[in-house]
């Protein structure tokens, strides 16, 4: 007879607790900022962020809520490796338990996953060319440093989110324009990845604004934009967080419940 293997209990500590605290208090404030942008999409899309080292246990919303109302204590910890979860009678939404699942699974670098279907990266990713050009220093801090997944699958349910996650092939990589559907965006902490799908959607903005107009676009020598996307990577740690803290300092003002 097969003997059962219990995975022993977690060990936990004052240092773990207040981390994953601050976490869901991070998760909390870029998913309030997000409905605030206008990048959610009804009671639709996910963020998530790891609490473990090994990147397998993660923070995620809760399934159909809005992201204008989720506080810090809704958020749902669960594991990657625990084929359950969907069992669960808190069970995140199915597509962002699969392609959550796997980003953490798969990539241990990713601790932060932002997935929305803002409004400009969305155009982008429905273009026959879902590259975004260097046409202006925000759209040069991605050169090179993009994904386009050009083979939409349907709905990111166990195969489509791991066919979707195996195309980060290159850790340096943090942006996927998933085509026909919207942006995946990843990074070292929240902050670290809302300031990434912050700037990728004003980029997109501003491309998908200057193809309008129909006129000649004025793009930057690859030269150029590898330059600015390797000067702005020397800043953006520091930058992405004194970002996230004044996003924070006006919810703590205007919408201090975020945090409960």
């Amino acid at each position: 007879m097969a003997i059962a293997t219990l995975r022993a209990p977690e060990r936990r500590n004052d240092a773990a607790d207040a981390a994953e605290r601050q976490g869901r208090i991070d998760l909390a404030c870029a998913l309030r900022w997000a409905a605030r942008y206008d990048w959610h999409e009804a009671v639709a899309n996910h963020f998530s962020l790891t609490v473990d080292p090994a990147g397998r246990r993660f923070l995620i919303n809760p399934r159909n809520r809005h992201f204008a109302r989720i506080r810090a204590s809704e958020l749902v910890l669960v594991d990657a490796d625990d084929p359950a979860t969907l069992d669960r009678p808190d069970a995140p939404e199915r597509t962002a338990w699969h392609l959550h699942g796997a980003i953490h699974r798969r990539l241990p670098h990713a601790r932060a996953a932002l997935h929305v279907h803002s409004p400009y990266a969305t155009v982008l990713a429905t273009l026959a060319d879902s590259r975004l050009k260097p046409i202006d220093q925000n759209g040069a801090m991605f050169f090179n440093r993009v994904v386009v997944d050009e083979h939409y699958g349907g709905l990111a349910l166990e195969a489509e989110s791991e066919r979707c996650v195996g195309l980060f092939t290159d850790p340096a990589i943090r942006v996927m324009v998933m085509g026909n559907h919207g942006v995946l965006v990843l990074g070292d902490s929240v902050a670290d990845a809302f300031n990434r799908l912050y700037y990728f959607e004003r980029a997109a903005k501003t491309y998908v604004m200057a193809l309008s107009t129909g006129q000649p676009l004025r793009a930057l020598p690859d030269a150029v934009a590898e330059r600015t996307a390797r000067e702005v990577a020397e800043e953006e740690g520091a930058f992405a967080a004194d970002h996230f803290a004044e996003l924070t300092a006006i919810l703590d003002a205007e919408e201090p419940n975020f945090r409960d």
